[in-house]
């Protein structure tokens, strides 16, 4: 019941609420190399080629350069290496997975009337996983700066009657009609006045300045951070040959998002002053989410060799849902009343009001050359991540938002290049990209470099697909939004081995 009045009562203050910030946009308008093998091992060099499943989720006109139907089926063992600095700690983790990343099929219908200038119409249905998310790292070092920084930068300015729990109200119920009430970040100042971290200037109901009990001086944090979800997309095609020499091609796309993130940390001091010496923060989201886009592609035949590709990517207009719950303990030295742990665990789910999330839209120019014996490929996409925009933007909370993306976002650009030879039934294919960082500032969130290797058999109708890839990029990772903002440094390298079956149909 409890769950269901912070729900209600929050839809009515929705700026007051909300928690999401542009590490939320970011991970939900950005999408990967995935898909089928030979895709992938041409690092997605596709745009002016077509004649693959996940081509078309590059360019729609690619389904048209199928001769006949055809579909394929992609699996992928997935791993992802961090190398983890905090201060004076390093760390590494590991983490991998097998998954169905790719499934389509394209339905080739051929106008036998050879006067027509429309040579060829295709139908085809695809699901690719276009990011995932899962992940996991840990990091540890001492630090100067205390969590007390995060609960301080939202209790300054709030009465003590807004974040603290009436006379016989018990802490689960207080944290949940805070919530309902006054919003998110109240619940952040109530967490941190009842774990004693927080001092009132004035013990007064009207108090709006808090000291901390914490004592400056050094900190030993831990930080653990674990990650599961992905980002899908179901994407219908349509597209038709003209003549010898042009394929134009509409994607309509379906997304879904499903993402959920646990955060752990702790800290401990022996500082002298300190009332509060140890502390745990637990913070868990939940995030699930559909959305629509289209795609608009050309290829042109230039020459029986040269190719040349045009491809449109509208923005991706998200809905967006969100969960959160949270809990703390503290070790608290008391000389009158003796040393004592306080523990705070609500075990109350915090709804979010509904959010609209508009993604960057992308174009993107190709170029393949394709003879006999191989084919070279070039892939060069722009996406400007200004235009990341939380919706309503009416509202005071997602403006500050939207306005603080167009300040650190900019237009990010791409190039994918690929390379396949062939020697007999078999084909020995690779591929290189480079992904510019989509903040103005690189060293916070840096440039993605990748290369990837692959190997495939035509055994006629069937044909089976072998592909290596890895990128790295290295991300400052702010342990908290406000306060505690120190970063881990994470050097993170995904790497994927990809099978794939295709056939005719």
């Amino acid at each position: 019941m409890k769950k269901f009045t912070i729900l209600a009562i929050g839809v009515l203050s929705m700026s007051n609420i909300m928690a999401q910030d542009i590490s939320d946009a970011l991970r939900f308008s950005q999408d990967e190399v995935q898909g089928t093998a030979r895709f992938r091992a041409l690092s997605g060099a596709f745009g002016a080629l077509g004649g693959d499943m996940s081509a078309i989720s590059i360019n729609p006109a690619s389904s048209a350069i199928f001769k006949e139907s055809h579909a394929s089926l992609s699996l992928s063992s997935l791993n992802v290496d961090n190398d983890i600095a905090f201060f004076n700690g390093r760390s590494t983790s590991s983490d991998s997975k097998i998954d169905l990343n790719q499934a389509g099929a394209a339905f080739v219908f051929i106008n036998r009337n050879e006067n027509a200038p429309w040579k060829k119409f295709v139908l085809s249905v695809a699901y690719d996983k276009t990011a995932n998310y899962d992940d996991q790292w840990f990091a540890s070092g001492v630090n100067t700066n205390s969590i007390d920084s995060y609960f301080l930068a939202y209790a300054q300015g709030r009465p003590l009657d807004q974040i603290s729990a009436f006379p016989g109200e018990t802490l689960n119920e207080a944290y949940g009609e805070i919530g309902a009430f006054y919003g998110f970040g109240n619940q952040q100042a109530f967490l941190g006045y009842e774990s004693f971290i927080l001092e009132p200037v004035d013990n007064t109901d009207g108090n709006t300045a808090y000291t901390s009990n914490i004592a400056p001086g050094s900190f030993s944090q831990n930080y653990r951070y674990l990650a599961t979800g992905y980002n899908g997309k179901l994407g219908f095609n349509a597209a038709a040959q003209y003549e010898e020499k042009l394929y134009v091609g509409l994607n309509l796309n379906a997304h879904f998002i499903n993402y959920e993130r646990f955060t752990g940390f702790s800290e401990s001091n022996s500082n002298v002053g300190s009332l509060v010496t140890d502390v745990r923060f637990e913070n868990s989201l939940f995030t699930t989410g559909n959305g629509f886009s289209f795609q608009l592609g050309a290829i042109l035949k230039v020459t029986n060799e040269l190719r040349a590709g045009l491809s449109y990517n509208s923005p991706t207009w998200f809905t967006i849902f969100e969960e959160t719950s949270q809990s703390i303990s503290t070790f608290v030295m008391d000389d009158v009343d003796g040393d004592f742990t306080t523990s705070i665990n609500p075990n109350i789910i915090n709804i979010f009001p509904e959010y609209r999330l508009q993604s960057p839209g992308k174009v993107t120019g190709s170029l393949a050359y394709v003879g006999e014996r191989g084919l070279l490929s070039f892939d060069y996409s722009r996406r400007n991540y200004q235009n990341t925009e939380f919706r309503p933007s009416s509202d005071p909370f997602f403006a500050s938002q939207n306005e603080t993306m167009n300040t650190l976002f900019k237009t990010a650009q791409t190039y994918r290049f690929g390379g396949e030879y062939k020697y007999k039934q078999f084909s020995f294919r690779g591929g290189y990209r480079f992904e510019e960082s989509p903040f103005e500032d690189d060293t916070f969130y840096g440039d993605l470099t990748g290369y990837s290797l692959g190997i495939g058999y035509n055994f006629g109708n069937t044909r089976l697909d072998l592909t290596y890839d890895q990128a790295e990029r290295t991300v400052n990772n702010e342990l908290f939004s406000v306060g505690l903002t120190d970063a881990a440094t994470i050097d993170t390298m995904n790497s994927n081995i990809t099978l794939t079956l295709g056939f005719s149909i």
